[in-house]
């Protein structure tokens, strides 16, 4: 399975997670856990997601993700998840 960690972070808006997963399902990704939590209008949420069965290279995946994000003043970022175990490591 490759699993990676997508993060989003920005000013609450209507439409954000299902913006986030349709690119996802439109791509074949499978969404394994979610958090989403809103802090005083600041809307962040994590998602581990399955890249296994799309057929998208993860940097093409990472790049429209990142595009999304930017389209919605979003701040949203897909990680390897070993990058991001790597890096929250204590």
């Amino acid at each position: 399975m490759k699993k990676a960690v997508l993060t989003v972070i920005g000013s609450d808006k209507v439409g954000i997670i299902a913006s986030v997963s349709r690119v996802l399902a439109e791509s074949n990704v499978n969404i394994l856990d979610i958090s989403q939590t809103i802090m005083q209008n600041i809307f962040t949420m994590i998602m581990l997601v399955d890249l296994s069965n799309s057929p998208k290279a993860f940097d093409q995946l990472s790049a429209e993700i990142s595009a999304l994000g930017d389209s919605m003043d979003l701040v949203m970022q897909l990680q390897h998840e070993a990058i991001f175990d790597s890096m929250h490591q204590i």
